[in-house]
């Protein structure tokens, strides 16, 4: 039901690192600033501007710190980077992004292959890591990757998800993110697994990130609304997908989230049709067209 759902929604964009890093179109570092300006003329307050990780192992990123120079400093906006590890939270603090987001699996296996830590030794790592943040100002915010299932342990339950959270609540992150990575969740899932962390957690923040591999994406963001999240992610055009995973492929699209939001009543600060623009610029630097729905099929009602 509609009332049931937050009257406001922080979207966080996250195309500049999950939306890249796996596709296999060279973007360089210009095209980066445009991308991040047209993000930010969209009204976008939170970006994913990069990650910290191997560039042997993910190309795209091999720019990070070249980017992170040239990132134009704007009162209202915020840039994230990811980091799997000790030495990317490192170079992340040497630059000039006010955030870090890490991952921690929910998996040994997804752990070992994405970042070469288990469960127990990410945690562990996580913990120090958020410590850190907490002793010297800096804000961390931590992911479960994998949460709603793993490609490669199958299943995941929700009571190793929750032991997960709790010890990295414990740390002090400023806010804990659900990822669904690979795209396997289901509503009901989504809002059970959100609803337990809501009531164990707050007043710590919840965010949200799925993928649409298996067309659930959407309708998961709406079951974790429901749940009383009120940040979630999204890809400008629907474009991401992990390295480390198989078949995985994209974000739910920034402009599909919107949409939704907007014949909900449901706030949101961006501009569509700049979102729209954007997306269509991608096709161009891609060379290929882009997952989002609403650029394939145009908003409705149509502009007069």
């Amino acid at each position: 039901m509609i009332e049931t759902l937050p009257t406001q929604i922080q979207v966080v964009e996250v195309s500049p690192r999950d939306g890249l890093q796996n596709e296999k179109t060279h973007i360089s570092t210009e095209q980066k600033l445009v991308l991040l300006a047209r993000l930010v003329a969209a009204g976008c307050t939170r970006i994913e501007a990069t990650s910290f990780v191997n560039p042997h192992k993910v190309p795209q990123m091999a720019d990070a710190e070249a980017l992170c120079e040239r990132l134009p400093a704007l009162d209202q906006v915020r840039y994230t980077g990811l980091i799997l590890n000790e030495r990317g939270y490192r170079r992340l603090r040497d630059t000039s992004l006010h955030e870090a987001g890490l991952v921690v699996p929910a998996t040994d296996t997804f752990g070992i292959r994405n970042q070469g830590l288990n469960v127990a030794d990410a945690v562990a790592m996580a913990t120090e890591v958020i410590r850190d943040g907490v002793q010297t100002g800096f804000p961390v915010q931590a992911t479960i990757a994998v949460a709603f299932g793993c490609p490669f342990e199958g299943d995941v339950t929700a009571s190793a998800v929750i032991d997960i959270a709790e010890a990295l609540a414990a740390a002090g992150p400023v806010e804990l993110a659900l990822a669904d990575t690979v795209g396997v969740a289901v509503p009901t899932q989504v809002y059970r697994l959100f609803s337990e962390l809501q009531a164990q957690l707050t007043p710590l923040p919840l965010r949200a990130h799925f993928h649409n591999t298996r067309n659930t994406g959407i309708a998961n963001a709406y079951a974790a609304m429901q749940a009383g999240v009120s940040i979630l992610d999204a890809s400008m055009g629907g474009i991401g997908g992990c390295p480390f995973a198989p078949n995985a492929s994209g974000n739910i699209a920034t402009e599909d989230l919107l949409y939704m939001l907007q014949r909900g009543g449901v706030e949101h600060g961006l501009q569509l049709q700049t979102l729209l623009e954007g997306a269509a610029w991608l096709e161009q630097a891609l060379g290929k067209p882009v997952p989002s729905m609403l650029l394939k099929a145009g908003v409705f009602p149509p502009p007069v």
